[in-house]
């Protein structure tokens, strides 16, 4: 007679053993914001949804504009309709002086490092590199916090946006900036510390951050981890 005993196979699943890092990234070049705001996703929703056709467009506003472009952590200040530049102005240095505060995507970090760790033949694929490791911020994983000893700056570009036809934007500046993010690896995987590390410089000299970087044909964002001493 046959054996039908079952027997019972028992796996064993490792758990996953992560490390983690704080690092401080300091900027070697200006680092120039464009954030989605509010208005713009508006905008183009109502454009995709058939809500726009024959609205009379807004005058521009250099100052609104400005302030719409950057990562307001504690909330962007709201602009009234209508709003002169010099009324722009003025919600904008009472929110300075309340202490507010600026950031920028972490996965923006992440990004450049990797793109740049691709290029350079240091990874097979970027999918292995993205799941080697994770880079978010300190008090919010989605940004990190940008340090700076003084205001951001409103600039002035010129932009082709079409065949021949061109505007000008009006976006924020950090002058000198820094931030620290929060480094998570795996302890026996493909990258050590000093490996993402590497890849991380690696993308503040080749990729860069924001608008006008390095990788677009400019010289804006360059970044590098600040080593201790």
């Amino acid at each position: 007679m046959a054996n039908t005993k079952k027997t019972t196979e028992v796996i064993t699943i490792q758990p996953v053993e992560k490390v983690t890092a704080e690092i401080t990234i300091v900027g070697e070049t200006p680092l120039i914001v464009h954030a989605w705001s509010e208005k713009a996703k508006k905008e183009m929703l109502d454009a995709q949804q058939g809500k726009s056709k024959g609205k009379k467009k807004d005058f521009k506003n250099p100052v609104a504009d400005f302030i719409r472009s950057m990562y307001w952590l504690d909330g962007t200040p709201e602009i009234p309709e209508g709003a002169t530049e010099e009324e722009c102005e003025e919600i904008f240095n009472k929110a300075i002086e309340n202490g507010a505060r600026f950031g920028f995507p972490a996965v923006a970090i992440k990004k450049a490092a990797v793109s740049a760790a691709y290029r350079q033949g240091l990874t097979k694929d970027k999918v292995s590199a993205n799941g080697s490791f994770w880079l978010t911020g300190i008090e919010d994983p989605e940004f990190v916090v940008i340090e700076s000893g003084e205001p951001p700056v409103m600039r002035e570009d010129m932009v082709k946006i079409g065949m021949g036809t061109a505007d000008l934007r009006y976006r924020g500046e950090f002058k000198n900036w820094k931030c620290k993010c929060k480094i998570s690896y795996l302890k026996d995987g493909p990258f050590s510390l000093e490996n993402i590390i590497s890849m991380i410089n690696l993308g503040g000299f080749s990729c860069g951050l924001g608008e006008w970087r390095t990788e677009k044909g400019g010289v804006s964002g360059a970044f590098r981890v600040q080593t201790t001493k």
